[in-house]
Order: structure tokens, then sequence, then C-alpha cells
């Protein structure tokens, strides 16, 4: 199916939009049910002009959403999409009007496009907290009209009790619903000469901690070298393979490769990385080195 959905954002462009759309017929409930019928059995055409006949409607429903801050032309496009998809899901049998099924579908996708596109950071992740977001201005609207007599300021807690939620969740609604996204490169002060990313922290060390780390590095590499070589070798051979080695051998391989059981191997093992351990503490002392800093 294709609708005359194409249009630019400017409003000429949109009136022309809305003049080709009021052409279009409207049908009868005897006609929407004859045409459905024929688009289930394969005819595009009865689809299509059930789609056109309902485009009016989906205008109307596209302005409800006109306060979130798109594009009407992008509302009214993904509203066009839910009609055709209610077109394709309707039952002509059920003894309603397609309009009446199709509401459904539109603001579902509006509302989905109006989320996607509102924050980087999704909003609206549960059915619950899909509500809250569209529901919220609406009510403080209602909320501040009641009480305009007055000039009562409307707190999350009568909103909370009229949508029958938690303040806690209102409140938090408010503030994801305010921290809009930023551009990094936005200018800041006076003169613009700088940007926010100016002033985001670097996450990468700088040159100073990156020829530390290294000096580091390659102490502890030079210990643990200087270790190893006062070992036997049966040793070093066990702590380079079961300590040291990429893919590991197993105990009972070692025990294999030296002829003797996998608990000999166990053994060893564990004498070989006392030793080892031992050495490197003395190294550490000579070299007057912490264990703590050689940790890190």
């Amino acid at each position: 199916m294709q609708t005359s959905n194409s249009f630019s954002a400017s409003p000429d462009s949109l009136s022309t939009y809305l003049s080709e759309i009021n052409r279009y017929p409207l049908l009868t409930q005897p006609q929407e049910q004859e045409l459905s019928r024929r688009f289930r059995a394969g005819d595009l055409a009865a689809g299509h002009q059930l789609v056109t006949a309902n485009l009016r409607f989906v205008v109307k429903v596209s302005y409800e959403y006109r306060s979130y801050g798109l594009k009407m032309s992008d509302l009214i496009q993904e509203a066009n999409i839910g009609l055709m998809k209610a077109v394709q899901k309707f039952d002509p049998d059920k003894g309603i009007r397609l309009i009446s099924y199709a509401v459904w579908w539109i603001r579902a996708y509006i509302q989905n496009c109006i989320l996607k596109n509102w924050s980087l950071v999704k909003l609206g992740t549960t059915q619950a907290q899909r509500r809250l977001f569209f529901s919220l201005a609406r009510t403080r609207r209602e909320l501040e009209k009641m009480g305009a007599g007055n000039g009562n300021i409307v707190n999350a807690e009568e909103i909370a009790r009229k949508l029958n939620v938690k303040a806690s969740e209102v409140r938090e609604m408010e503030q994801r619903m305010g921290g809009r996204d930023l551009s990094l490169d936005a200018p800041m002060g006076e003169d613009g000469d700088a940007t926010h990313l100016d002033f985001v922290e670097s996450e990468s060390a700088s040159a100073v901690d990156e020829v530390a780390d290294k000096q580091q590095a390659d102490l502890t590499r030079e210990l643990v070298q200087r270790a190893l070589r006062r070992l036997d070798p049966r040793e070093r051979f066990i702590i380079e393979q079961r300590v040291m080695g990429d893919a590991e051998m197993t105990l009972s391989e070692l025990g294999e490769h030296f002829g003797f059981s996998r608990e000999r191997a166990r053994q060893l093992e564990i004498r070989a990385k006392d030793k080892l351990k031992a050495a490197l503490a003395t190294l550490m002392a000579e070299a007057g080195v912490d264990e703590a800093t050689l940790a890190a």
C-alpha cells in the first residue's frame, strides 16, 4: 500500500497535503467492510482506498502530539504507517469501525517515534513509564487550569494522585524529560570560543602515567625472570606451563610429561609457587620495592 504522505516540513507543503487528503471521500461502515474483505483477498487497491479515506483523521490525531517538539510532517508520516498497519490487521467481521481500531495503532506509532527522538537515553522503557510520559504534561495542564483561579502551583504529589502513581515516579519522569540531550560541540561562554567537549575529562592515561606504567611493568617482568632463574629446571617448567602459559597444561598432562602421578604434580606445583614467591620477596627487598607497588 502507498499513501500520499511524502511532503516536506514547510507550512505550504503541509497545507497542500491537507488539501489533497480532503479530496478523498469518507467511507460508510458497509463500504469499509466490503473493501476490507477485498483487501484480505488480495485486492491492494481496496487497501489503498481504506487508507486514503482515513488520512484526515490521522492528521487530527497527530496534532494532539505537536507539543513534543517533533515536526508535524514526521508525526503524520509515522501515524500513516500506524494506519496502514491497522488496515492490514483489521477484521471487518468484528462489527467496529476501522478508525476505532486504527487509532490504537496510530497512537502507538506516534508515541514510539516521540520516545525514540526525545533523547539518546531511553525513556519509557516500561508500559507504565510510557503512560506516565504522555500523561504528565496533559495532567499538569488540567490541574493548573482547575487551580488557575487561586494561582496554585501543581506539585508532583497532586499529579501522582491524579494518575494513581507514586510521587517519586512523577519526579523521576520530570527529571528525565527535562534532561534533554546536549551537543558536546555546542559553544560556551560569552565569546563562544570553548565547547562543552573542552571540559570533559579524558579517560585515557596521561603521558606521565603511561611512562610510569611501562616502567613498572618492565620492573615486574625483570623481577619475575630473575626469580624464575632461582628455581631448578623442573620447577621453572611447572611455573611456565601452569601459571605463565597462554594454554596451561593440566596436572595430568604435567604428570605424564615427567612420568609421575597427578597428585605428585600438584605437590610439585605448590612447592614451585612457594619458592617463586619467596624468591620474588627477596628480590623486591633488595630492589627496595614494596609488594603493594609491584601489585599496582
